[in-house]
């Protein structure tokens, strides 16, 4: 379980990351953490793993902070967790030290399967390339909370959807997930929940089951909450 408890961030005096926001994520649940660029999605994963001083709040990961779960988590992000100068099969080695559950057979069938050299230096990768590492490595330390911040940046839509399906066939159901994507429609039918953050507060928190119910789609309740309108254009000078 998951405890987001009036967690506030501001960077300088001005800038807003989170106000003072609050939310239960149960265990097994599998969320999306949704919403425009500068919306404070990032910052919410970060402060889910310790990653960032908040300004007021706490998180509480099963009563503990996130330090003190730090070997049960794993975080996926953009931004990239390796050592560049390392090569695949190095930072392997690393890592099935640093995490008593990382699973290095895993670890060496995801590097086959995305078809990453093990022995090549992680710095001549490309960002795509990057990306996939990043996604075998944190499927491989075998956490409970793993963490995704835009984990299918810069890739093309068949290596996305690969993505999608080795969480979806891997997932146990001890396993919470918090995945922040712009990827909305593909991933709709992998999550149980949305939290949609706008401007710093979660503008919505919604079950995926009760949204289809109410015959919407998550891209179509994330336009309502922006205030998105199709017809925009149309006030474009001629």
């Amino acid at each position: 379980m998951i405890e987001i408890k009036h967690v506030k961030k501001y960077y300088g005096t001005k800038s807003l990351g989170l106000m003072d926001e609050s939310a239960l994520i149960n265990s097994g649940e599998v969320v999306g953490i949704l919403g425009q660029n500068g919306a404070g999605k990032s910052t919410l994963l970060k402060a889910v793993m310790g990653l960032t001083e908040l300004t007021a709040g706490q998180v509480l990961i099963e009563g503990k902070t996130p330090v003190e779960m730090h070997r049960e988590m794993a975080f996926i992000t953009h931004e990239g967790s390796y050592f560049p100068h390392l090569t695949p099969r190095g930072y392997g080695e690393f890592l099935s030290e640093y995490f008593p559950g990382f699973n290095k057979e895993r670890y060496e069938k995801l590097l086959k399967f995305f078809e990453l050299e093990p022995g090549t230096k992680i710095k001549t990768f490309s960002h795509g390339q990057k990306a996939r590492l990043e996604m075998c490595a944190g499927l491989s330390k075998m956490a409970r909370y793993i963490i995704m911040d835009e984990p299918f940046l810069g890739e093309d839509i068949l290596t996305r959807q690969d993505f999608i399906k080795l969480m979806a066939s891997s997932i146990k159901e001890d396993e919470t997930i918090l995945v922040s994507t712009h990827h909305v429609n593909e991933i709709e039918n992998f999550l149980d929940r949305a939290i949609i953050l706008r401007r710093g507060r979660i503008a919505a928190d919604v079950y995926i089951d009760d949204l289809k119910n109410q015959g919407k789609t998550l891209q179509q309740l994330i336009m309502e909450l922006s205030g998105y309108s199709g017809d925009r254009f149309k006030e474009l000078p001629d």
